[in-house]
């Protein structure tokens, strides 16, 4: 299992036995929805994976009201050795991660210099927005629950706030003239 949405699904096991519909509101009422890439297929298609894999096990199937039958999963116990080891792997091992914005980046002297500074100052007044938006949600989820529950919107929030303050040196050095750029027709 390498999906990411795989390690959601596990997590969210651990809490209590539930349904891939459960599963999916739980995730979006969380606002994981934002971690993990989610959409109702990859739910379903990460949901046989585990089952298939002997990582989860339906637990029960029932219908209520006129709903459609919804099975419920639960860890096995090799799904629940399984989930704390990959768990431990990608908190001890740093992976290779391949941002769009990074790859961008490598060719942002193609947007010559006022391009580039309009570019950076956009993505900047975007990145204000969201970190604003994580920082007031982490505050209010921190006066419900403990914050080891929200700790990742805490890792995000700073991860965010680096990126703005590596946008705003560089639009700074841009206009300054003090970031080294080829002349405009040698591109």
């Amino acid at each position: 299992m390498s999906n990411l949405l795989g390690l959601a699904v596990l997590g969210l096991l651990q809490e209590s036995p539930m349904h891939p519909h459960a599963m999916a509101a739980t995730l979006r009422e969380r606002g994981l929805d934002q971690s993990f890439k989610l959409t109702t297929g990859s739910l379903y298609d990460v949901v046989r994976a585990l089952e298939k894999a002997g990582w989860i096990a339906a637990q029960e199937t029932a219908r209520v009201g006129g709903r459609p039958e919804r099975t419920v999963y639960a860890h096995t116990p090799l799904g629940q050795e399984e989930f704390l080891r990959w768990l431990d792997e990608l908190v001890r091992v740093p992976a290779d991660e391949y941002p769009k914005f990074l790859s961008a980046v490598t060719y942002l002297g193609a947007l010559g210099r006022e391009g580039a500074a309009e570019a950076l100052r956009e993505r900047s007044g975007r990145l204000r927005g969201q970190v604003e938006d994580i920082r007031r949600g982490h505050q209010e989820a921190l006066s419900q629950v403990p914050r080891l529950f929200v700790i990742e919107a805490e890792y995000a929030l700073r991860v965010m706030e680096a990126e703005l303050a590596w946008v705003d040196e560089t639009i700074a050095e841009i206009e300054a003239g003090t970031l080294a750029w080829p002349a405009e027709g040698s591109r």
